[in-house]
């Protein structure tokens, strides 16, 4: 083997050499962080909502996911809902309600409010259900591509609700995210109890 001996001025230029690529490629990194925070900061708080809305909706739907009808009858927590039911109050009493009715103002969907989404019908089966659960999110979802944050319901239940109100459509879809990241949770725990699968949030 044989061994150079490398002079000091040979070695400082070395030294110098690797400390310009050192430099460079901070350099690299930075511009792409900052980049990186200019794409964000143009992506709108209705985008980010929204983003947010469509993850727990895609959580509620993965949690039932590959339960048969049987068991998305079953009632496995003492209050008795059964996931039929949990999924029809979301799509009658969340998707519907807040979005179609409270921000769209649909006149044949406010005429439709006329009881309990918790309560189902002979008619109302798992296939039944799941497939108003979809038809209403896609309707919620056209009306929330019109709307702006900051406008105000443009229908609101005073019948129902008496002095509370919600002001914008901003606090009509952070209400709306709440609510479903509390039963996605409550979905969360029911099918652990029937077959044990969990669902992990990373």
């Amino acid at each position: 083997m044989t061994v150079r001996v490398v002079g000091e001025s040979e070695r400082g230029s070395c030294v110098r050499s690797l400390r310009r690529l050192v430099l460079e490629r901070v350099g690299n990194r930075r511009r792409e962080r900052a980049r990186g925070m200019d794409s964000v900061s143009e992506v709108s708080e209705k985008a980010v909502l929204l983003n947010y809305l469509a993850a727990q909706r895609r959580h509620i739907l993965s949690t039932i996911d590959g339960l048969t009808d049987d068991q998305l009858g079953l009632a496995p927590l003492p209050s008795g809902w059964t996931f039929t039911a949990m999924i029809n109050h979301l799509a009658l009493d969340d998707e519907m309600f807040w979005f179609v009715c409270v921000l769209g103002a649909d006149e044949e969907a406010i005429a439709s409010l006329d009881g309990d989404g918790w309560l189902l019908s002979d008619e109302d089966t798992p296939p039944v259900v799941l497939a108003r659960y979809r038809e209403h999110v896609a309707k919620a979802d056209d009306v929330l591509g019109t709307v702006d944050l900051d406008a105000p319901p443009a229908w609101w239940p005073t019948q129902l609700f008496g002095e509370w109100r919600l002001q914008s459509t901003r606090e009509v879809v952070l209400h709306v995210i709440t609510e479903l990241s509390c039963h996605a949770g409550h979905l969360d725990v029911a099918r652990e109890l029937v077959d044990g699968r969990q669902h992990l949030v990373l």
